[in-house]
């Protein structure tokens, strides 16, 4: 197992029969933060791990939620600034249905951050952000794993859901980031004419 591999793979291990937080209101205004605009919307997943007694889940199907979740919560910021995101999925649990009661694993997501600013093409965090996240259970006794209660597709959403409002908190408590900078103009961007140079980006950068 690769050196990048191991956090996740025991982490996965460790907390696939934790409950989880609440899911975040969709329908909030977006809160401040600065001159951001998101650009690149970069998710990998080349060795993602799958964690216990869970749903598989092919590689599109983790990095085409994950990117959308992320697109929906901060991809409606329109600041002058620009801001790439890349992000690589590390492990899963979806948990299944019919586990014994006595092991009930909750569906959890684990991926790690790094944000570009486009202006200095450089990194604003020197070291990954690591975010855990599960779904939200609000409705469903503890007790029961959200493998019986939800289909994977629910499960899914839920987490990216979850883990995209992760990643926007930790953007909002960074306002320094964002600052206007004198003289500032506008940087063109084009997300459709884009779309087949984000793989490079990702890799130019890891």
């Amino acid at each position: 197992m690769t050196t990048f591999l191991r956090p996740f793979a025991c982490l996965l291990v460790l907390i696939a029969g934790l409950a989880g937080c609440a899911t975040p209101d969709p329908d909030a205004p977006l809160p401040e933060l600065g001159d951001f605009r998101l650009g690149h919307n970069i998710v990998v997943a080349p060795d993602v791990r799958k964690g216990p007694f869970s749903r598989d889940a092919s590689t599109e199907e983790l990095t085409a939620a994950l990117s959308e979740a992320i697109e929906e919560r901060i991809g409606g910021y329109d600041g002058d600034g620009l801001y790439h995101l890349g992000i690589g999925i590390g492990g899963y649990v979806l948990a299944q249905p019919g586990v014994p009661v006595i092991y009930t694993p909750k569906s959890v997501l684990i991926f790690d951050v790094t944000l570009y600013d486009n202006a200095t093409q450089e990194k604003l965090n020197e070291e990954p952000f690591r975010v855990t996240a599960f779904e939200g259970l609000q409705n469903t006794a503890p007790i029961i794993g959200s493998g019986i209660a939800r289909g994977k597709e629910e499960q899914l959403e839920n987490l990216v859901t979850q883990g995209a409002k992760q990643v926007h908190d930790w953007l909002l408590d960074h306002p320094e980031w964002f600052e206007p900078k004198p003289g500032q103009v506008r940087t063109p961007y084009d997300r459709d004419a884009e779309a087949a140079n984000l793989a490079a980006y990702m890799a130019q950068r890891r």
